[in-house]
């Protein structure tokens, strides 16, 4: 593993050679009337952290503000990003604009949505008890949901399928990074037999939805506010075809903000019906449904949950730790109201949630700010 310092050293010398593209790229940019000075570099300011190798800064010039994007071409796929961005922008949803893509390089250049994203703008509306407006915001969400579901098979390019395997993959983040990585349990094979018991019920339960075009990390994090609710759409070069309640769970059961139950399933309840009018579902049992949706969410919630462990034992990001219990919770709350999970609900009440903040603490400690 590269010591603090080489990898830091590293990462200065990808932000230098993307200042450099840049400046060399502002004349071609529409509305630029910038002189190539050889001896003035836009300065380019970080944006916030991605749960990713990909780095995103903005820079100013002409009056115009840009993204750029440092994405290791060892490490992610700038391609895919473009490629979705246009079938994106064809079924009329709000993405960035790419001005230039270097593949080799692995460097991008986009057009800026703003600076709000909309998980700031609904904590704002919460601290305020402005519950009606947060009803509006999240039926403009829908409203974009609507129009990435309604890309089909068979178009400009072929999304991946979200198949069993993926679906599992994403499962056994959270035995490996969270359980044995952050938890350090040892499982007996019991447990393991257990986990592979539900992790197999999860993904039974998710190949049975309608399977749509799903965007695959579509929450508040993600999405920038905009004030004519065309909100926009960022981090989708991912996407796949998959299970319908997907994209849904991740935005109304967010990691990274909560609502009340009765919120949450009044407005899975909306959105499936909007789908059913919209013809990208066919009619649908109301229970059923919300079972569904609900196992999709502990699926989501587990992955997750090991992605923001790995995020700090291998990256060294300890920020997303906070999250984890927040995340975790909405696992509790399904398992509680499922007999069915009754050994599972037993063995996260006495081999996880009791040593949770402790462990986190202790990681809190040793790590310091981010």
């Amino acid at each position: 593993m590269a010591s603090p310092s080489s990898v830091k050293a590293q990462l200065q010398q990808r932000q230098a050679k993307l200042q450099a593209w840049f400046h060399d790229l502002l004349p071609e940019l529409e509305d630029s009337h910038e002189p190539s000075d050889s001896s003035h570099l836009p300065s380019l300011k970080p944006l916030s952290g991605d749960a990713s190798f990909r780095r995103y800064f903005t820079a100013q010039s002409g009056g115009q503000t840009w993204v750029l994007v440092d994405a290791p071409p060892d490490r992610e796929d700038s391609r895919s990003f473009v490629e979705i961005a246009h079938q994106f922008q064809q079924a009329g949803v709000n993405v960035p604009q790419v001005y230039k893509a270097d593949f080799d390089q692995g460097f991008m250049c986009l057009s800026w949505l703003g600076d709000t994203l909309l998980g700031t703008h609904l904590q704002s509306l919460k601290n305020d008890n402005h519950l009606a407006d947060v009803n509006i915001v999240y039926r403009q969400c829908f409203d974009v949901l609507l129009k990435i579901q309604s890309i089909r098979e068979g178009s400009d390019i072929l999304l991946p399928p979200f198949d069993g395997s993926l679906l599992l993959r994403e499962l056994d983040l959270f035995r490996e990074w969270f359980c044995s990585g952050i938890m350090e349990l040892q499982l007996s094979r019991a447990e393991d037999g257990m986990l592979d018991h539900f992790f197999g019920k999860l993904i039974d339960a998710a190949l049975e939805q309608p399977q749509v075009c799903v965007h695959r990390d579509f929450h508040s994090r993600n999405l920038m506010y905009q004030a004519d609710g065309d909100h926009g759409v960022l981090d989708f070069q991912d996407a796949v075809i998959g299970p319908f309640s997907y994209d849904l769970v991740s935005l109304i059961k967010d990691c990274y903000i909560s609502w009340p139950q009765s919120m949450i399933r009044e407005w899975a309840v909306e959105y499936a019906n909007q789908a059913q009018t919209a013809g990208i579902i066919g009619d649908f049992d109301e229970q059923q449904y919300l079972r569904s949706f609900d196992l999709m969410g502990v699926q989501r919630h587990l992955k997750a949950t090991g992605i923001f462990s790995r995020l700090y034992l291998r990256d060294g990001k300890p920020g997303y730790l906070a999250d984890i219990p927040r995340t975790l919770a909405y696992v509790k709350e399904v398992l509680a109201d499922n007999p069915e999970f009754f050994e599972l609900s037993k063995w996260f009440e006495t081999h996880v949630y009791p040593m949770l903040w402790t462990r986190l603490k202790a990681i809190q400690n040793r790590s310091g700010p981010e």
